[in-house]
């Protein structure tokens, strides 16, 4: 039996204030297989995207939000958790206010909902 990965990609931006907005790119739900590779854009607008690292997250059914990777504002950077290390690259134009997200080799944990998102404040605690 052939087991099919469930992905649904929608964006969070945080916070999304005074016209800023994230657009998810497919915005329906992508079917793939194990072993396939996903690709998933995102387009900011409203703020000054090249100023701002994008990170994405992910909430596989039943389960809390999970960060597994961030690209720094100047694309010099990125961080990955383990699990999808060598798997995942994450890129972004900011010419066109993009960023992208993809990770090959699917395995049935990385089904989930995927998330792009961007934070326009940093607190240091």
């Amino acid at each position: 039996m052939m087991l099919r990965l469930s992905v649904l990609m929608t964006v969070l931006c945080l916070p999304c204030l005074n016209g800023q907005a994230m657009e998810s790119i497919p915005s329906t739900p992508v079917l793939k297989n194990p072993h396939e590779t996903l690709s998933l854009s995102c387009r900011g607008s409203g703020f000054n995207f090249g100023s701002y690292g994008m990170h994405w997250i992910r909430q596989p059914a039943g389960k809390g939000l999970e960060w597994f990777g961030t690209i720094l504002s100047d694309a010099s950077r990125t961080e990955y958790i383990a699990s999808v290390q060598g798997r995942i690259e994450i890129t972004k134009d900011d010419s066109n206010r993009m960023t992208y997200l993809r990770l090959s080799n699917l395995k049935p944990e990385d089904s989930a909902v995927y998330y792009c998102a961007t934070n326009t404040q940093w607190f240091l605690i």
